[in-house]
C-alpha cells in the first residue's frame, strides 16, 4: 500500500492504520508512566486545568500534529487541542504549532510522548522534503524502507508521507520482495519465482511481488514473469542503472536501492528510474528541536 502526499491521503493515514497506531500509543504510555507519574502526583492537582503551547526551536517541516492530538485526547477526552500550524508546513524558530488546555496531571504525563513523536517525525519529514525537492525535476519518487525504529514504524512512515515521499511495504506481510538471499538459496531467480508463483496460487492471494536484480542476466530472467510488480535495481551506479532501464524497456516499473546518499540521489533520479528507496529517510534523520511550555 502506497501513501502519497495529497491532503486527503495525509489525513487518511490514521484512518487506515488506527489499530496499529493506537496500540503503539498504549504501549508507549505504559512504558513511560507505568503505575503513575509520581512527580506530577506529588505537586499537581488534576482537578485544576492549565494550558501549554508547542514552540518550534529550529526550521523544518512540522509533522506529528495530528498524532499529538490523538495522544492527548486518548489520555483525557476533556483536553482541548487548538491547531495553529498543520502537518507538512514549513516552520521557523519561535513558531507556535498548537496550544493545549486540560487537567494538569494529564498534560504533563503526556508531554514527553508527544515531544518524542513530533521531534522524530518532524526530522523525518524535513529530510524527506529536502530530498524530494532535489529531484522534483525528474519523475522519480522517494520511498522509505523497513529500516525503521522497532515499534515506531507507523509514525515514521506517516512522517515520510507528510514530507512528500511514499511508503514502501509496511512489513513482511503486505508485499513479497525477492532479494539476493532468496535467489541464492534457490540457485536462480527463475527457480525462486516459480516457487513464489505456486505459493501465491496456493494461498489465493494477489500480493504484489518486487524482485531485486543485480545484473542484466537476472533482468533477462525476470522478463519471463510478466506478473512481477516492480524490479529493484540493487547497488547500481548511474551508468549501470541506465543500462538496466534500457534492458527492462518499460515492462516493469523500476526502483533503485542500495547505498543511495544525498550526494548521489540526483544522478540516480536522472537515470529515469521510477523510484529510489532510502533507508536514511527513517534511520538517519535528525530530530527537530521542539518544546512544550506552560502558558499559565
Amino acid at each position: 500500500m502506497f501513501f502519497t502526499t495529497t491532503t486527503m491521503e495525509k489525513k487518511l493515514f490514521y484512518n487506515y492504520f488506527s489499530t496499529q497506531i493506537d496500540a503503539f500509543i498504549d504501549a508507549a504510555l505504559n512504558e513511560d508512566i507505568g503505575e503513575a507519574d509520581h512527580t506530577s502526583l506529588s505537586c499537581l492537582d488534576n482537578a485544576k486545568r492549565s494550558a501549554a503551547k508547542l514552540i518550534v526551536k529550529e526550521q523544518g517541516v512540522i509533522a506529528g500534529v495530528e498524532l499529538a492530538e490523538i495522544i492527548f485526547k486518548k489520555v483525557s477526552p476533556s483536553i482541548k487541542f487548538n491547531v495553529l500550524i498543520n502537518d507538512g508546513n514549513y516552520v521557523n524558530e519561535g513558531d507556535i504549532v498548537f496550544t493545549v488546555e486540560g487537567p494538569q496531571y494529564d498534560l504533563l504525563t503526556t508531554e514527553r510522548l508527544v515531544l518524542n513523536c513530533m521531534q522524530r517525525m518532524s526530522g523525518i519529514a524535513t529530510l524527506t522534503k529536502r530530498l524530494s525537492e532535489m529531484i522534483k525535476h525528474t519523475n522519480c519518487t522517494l520511498l522509505d524502507t523497513r529500516k525503521t525504529t522497532p515499534n515506531f514504524r507507523y509514525p515514521e512512515k506517516w512522517a515520510v508521507t507528510i514530507g512528500g515521499g511514499e511508503n514502501h511495504r509496511f512489513g513482511l506481510f503486505d508485499m513479497l520482495m525477492i532479494k539476493d538471499n532468496h535467489v541464492d538459496f534457490n540457485g536462480s531467480i527463475s527457480n525462486t519465482l516459480k516457487k513464489t508463483q505456486a505459493y501465491l496460487k496456493d494461498i489465493n492471494r494477489e500480493l504484489k511481488t518486487i524482485v531485486e536484480v543485480r545484473n542484466l542476466s537476472e533482468i533477462e530472467e525476470c522478463l519471463a514473469f510478466p506478473w512481477i510488480h516492480r524490479l529493484l535495481l540493487d547497488n547500481m551506479n548511474p551508468v549501470e542503472l541506465k543500462a538496466a532501464i534500457d534492458k527492462i524497456g518499460g515492462v516493469f516499473p523500476t526502483e533503485a536501492s542500495g547505498n543511495i546518499t544525498e550526494e548521489s540521489l540526483v544522478a540516480v533520479a536522472e537515470t529515469g528510474v521510477d523510484y529510489a528507496s532510502l533507508g536514511a529517510l527513517t534511520h538517519s534523520a535528525k530530530n527537530m528541536d521542539l518544546s512544550l511550555k506552560s502558558m499559565d
